[in-house]
């Protein structure tokens, strides 16, 4: 019995794999995290029975995603409860859509964020090949397959950084706001090149990203003096582009990072505002527990490198389909048909690396 995660950061051509003997180590609270080392992946939902599992480097391999072989990762499929049987999905939504709703139209909440889980029997593909596929596809994203025998087996493409390191400063990103790339939009592919290929966001989609940027600059202030805030500026993962601003900070004490994690996660633009309520109705009310979706994973210190990031456009592998998962954010003018095509074009992503050809 191993626990391990094959990573691949954005834009490399390596990945790096991380392997503990045994179940991965159980952490209560992101708090504790501060002075660890290996990769970590965290539910959405921390808490002593839901804890954060850092799988411990007892080996650390890089090479190329072609080069692993799938005789050596032994991957943990749960038998998952699959909902694929019942109700129509987009009436499901429908009301959920509503539940979620009431509370911004009578001003308790000003955004908050409602995801879905869509269960797709098939027949289960090799998670490595899985995973060079998902390398393929998306090479501007962080590319992970983690494997434990608490969590099962997941896999993501995901965009949106959590906590990564650099030199001597740190960076966290606001991202939020989402679209769908059509026509002549799918040339987009660098910053500020909106305008020829008609990139035009929506008030609900501005307002929802400064949001989130304010959130993450009040909680930065109360780590460090130094903070530089670039953006918003239009940003593209895989057919979908979305709207982004990078904050670069210095943190004076390392063992401030737990204690950082904790305020940061979760952050709006997976939760909601004001945070510790809509935290709460989610945990309520969502219909499916989103387990490790939106929680946070990544390497914390291995090769003395930390890149931590949002869990999101991941799925659950298990033994009879596919789990997958997405959300978005609900604001006051938002229209329950376009949140739920948005929803479709996330899920799109994983879909694509299950569709894909070996």
């Amino acid at each position: 019995m191993t626990a391990f995660a094959i990573y691949r950061l954005p834009r490399r051509q390596t990945c790096t794999c991380v392997m503990q003997e045994g179940k991965a180590t159980e952490v209560p609270a992101c708090s504790s995290l501060s002075d660890r080392k290996g990769f970590v992946f965290a539910p959405f939902d921390i808490s002593t029975v839901n804890p954060i599992l850092l799988i411990c480097p007892d080996k650390v391999m890089e090479l190329l995603p072609e080069d692993l072989n799938s005789n050596d990762f032994s991957c943990s499929l749960l038998s998952g409860n699959f909902s694929h049987t019942l109700s129509d999905p987009r009436m499901r939504y429908g009301f959920d859509f509503r539940s979620f709703y009431a509370h911004l139209s009578d001003g308790q909440f000003q955004k908050i964020v409602l995801s879905r889980r869509s269960d797709e029997a098939a027949e289960i593909k090799d998670p490595i090949v899985l995973f060079q596929q998902a390398c393929k596809l998306y090479p501007r994203m962080f590319v992970a397959l983690v494997s434990t025998p608490q969590s099962g087996t997941w896999l993501m493409a995901t965009p949106e950084i959590l906590l990564e390191k650099r030199d001597d400063h740190w960076i966290t990103i606001a991202l939020a706001g989402t679209m769908a790339l059509k026509g002549e939009q799918l040339r987009f592919e660098h910053r500020g090149d909106e305008e020829n290929v008609g990139i035009r966001w929506s008030q609900k989609d501005i307002q929802e990203q400064r949001y989130v940027t304010t959130y993450i600059m009040e909680c930065l202030e109360h780590f460090s003096t130094q903070i530089h805030e670039d953006g918003p500026y239009t940003v593209r993962a895989a057919d979908l582009v979305h709207l982004r601003s990078d904050f670069v900070f210095s943190l004076q004490d390392p063992s401030q990072i737990g204690s950082l994690l904790y305020r940061l996660f979760p952050t709006p633009a997976v939760c909601g505002l004001p945070k510790r309520e809509t935290f709460s109705f989610i945990r309520q009310n969502e219909r499916v527990p989103r387990r490790f979706y939106s929680g946070f994973s990544g390497p914390l210190m291995v090769n003395d490198e930390t890149h931590l990031y949002i869990s999101l456009r991941c799925m659950e592998i298990q033994q009879k389909g596919y789990s997958l998962y997405a959300g978005g954010g609900l604001l006051k003018d938002s229209v329950e048909q376009s949140e739920w095509e948005e929803t479709e074009a996330k899920m799109g992503t994983m879909r694509a690396v299950i569709l894909s050809e070996e």
